[in-house]
């Protein structure tokens, strides 16, 4: 009996051989239906007509057709490439949510302008700023990303040497502490009007005020870590001859690492903040000074446009930061991904 039970359960199995599995549908499907939802995008920016005047709007409906299209043909082809398909399986949600946030919002303002203009433009008029405006919008990045880079970096060297002279120095600690106690969990914009007077320029105040945010983070954390070293470590290292360099640099600094890069995440993204403020007060240059621009100009496609590389460009050096931190510290179970 049992013998003819298991002939027959392999006989219904038999005909399921070799089909697609429930769960490779249901990725094919999704993946078909986010493209279905870009190709409805491109035909409602194409062929329904706009309430208003912007221009780009066959460029952005031929770009969403052949992305729709790619994303259908990725579907029903899916199975020709397991590993992209895998790939694509994690993104397919999004881009079915993104495809009909873009007809939702396309409706709302170009074609039954439900939004109030020119508060909101709508996705065409933001490919009209990048394609038309695109070298002043780069010249505002590179500005931006340059006042950045070094007043980060002079913040994250200076906050990381007083963080590390702090753990390792009761001396240094006893005078330093008490100052950064006072000056540090200040808002770095409450020092802009003295900064812009004690400096010899905007530019060189903006790197001070970015690398005073930058530098308390880095500091507070990396003192912490120095301090947080087991006492054994360096017991151990003692007994095996290591000087007082050998302790700071080989003991001290790479057991407080995870530390250090905890105060240069929070630094860095509070550093942005003072970035754009400073840009809008005193460099007039950058994406703050193109932010203030359009706004005055009531040009509200392209301060969209710039909030949208500001985004991409801060979570650009996150991403390269997680990168380096990864790197230099393999050895730790990565919790956190970006």
């Amino acid at each position: 009996m049992s013998l003819i039970s298991i002939e027959a359960a392999s006989a219904d199995a038999a005909p399921t051989r070799g089909l697609p599995s429930r769960e490779t549908l249901t990725r094919a499907a999704l993946a078909i239906a986010a493209g279905a939802a870009w190709i409805a995008f491109a035909f409602v920016t194409r062929h329904w007509p706009d309430a208003g005047e912007w221009g780009r709007g066959e460029e952005l409906a031929q770009a969403a057709a052949g992305f729709g299209a790619a994303l259908v043909l990725a579907g029903l082809l899916g199975g020709l490439w397991p590993r992209g398909a895998e790939r694509l399986r994690r993104y397919t949600p999004w881009l079915l949510a993104l495809g009909l946030f873009f007809i939702l919002w396309q409706a709302t303002t170009a074609k039954l302008a439900l939004l109030p203009q020119p508060f909101f433009p709508p996705p065409h008029a933001l490919v009209e700023v990048f394609v038309d405006d695109w070298p002043k919008l780069w010249e505002s990045v590179v500005a931006s990303l340059k006042l950045e880079l070094l007043g980060f970096l002079a913040g994250a060297g200076a906050g990381f040497v007083v963080g590390v002279s702090l753990g390792w120095s009761r001396a240094f600690g006893y005078w330093v502490h008490p100052a950064m106690r006072l000056i540090g969990p200040m808002p770095s914009i409450a020092w802009l009007p003295i900064a812009f007077f004690a400096f010899p320029s905007s530019y060189s105040a903006s790197i001070f005020l970015i690398g005073l945010t930058t530098g308390f983070p880095v500091a507070v954390l990396t003192w912490s870590g120095v301090a947080s070293v087991n006492s054994a470590y360096y017991d151990v290292a003692r007994t095996l001859g290591a000087s007082r360099a050998f302790l700071i640099f080989k003991v001290a600094i790479p057991a407080a690492l995870p530390h250090v890069f905890v105060g240069l995440f929070m630094g860095l993204g509070a550093s942005f903040a003072v970035l754009v403020t400073a840009e809008m007060m005193g460099v007039k240059a950058g994406l703050g000074f193109y932010l203030q621009w359009a706004q005055g100009w009531a040009a509200y496609a392209n301060m969209y446009a710039a909030l949208l590389v500001m985004s991409l460009m801060c979570s650009g050096l996150i991403t390269l930061l997680f990168r380096l931190r990864d790197r230099l510290l393999s050895w730790q179970k990565a919790e956190v991904q970006w």
